[in-house]
């Protein structure tokens, strides 16, 4: 069975200001000593996906729960 799920604006793009160790981080090598690392850089992709989301709420409204699944 294949679900689809439909974001709107799903393909608008966004900028994410990251260091180059936060980018590297976020691919998957580990800062064994500096673990704080990843999570900057996971907290700066939220902040910039919540404020995409509120934006589009605003512009929007809800999405309706029939479109999330």
């Amino acid at each position: 069975m294949s679900t689809i799920t439909k974001i709107q604006h799903g393909d608008d793009k966004v900028t994410v200001e990251l260091t180059v160790k936060e980018l590297i981080a976020l691919t998957g090598v580990r800062f064994h000593n500096n673990h704080s690392i990843e999570i900057s850089a996971r907290k700066k992709l939220n902040e910039v996906l919540m404020k995409a989301y509120e934006r589009d709420q605003r512009d929007n409204g809800p999405i309706p729960y029939q479109l999330l699944s």
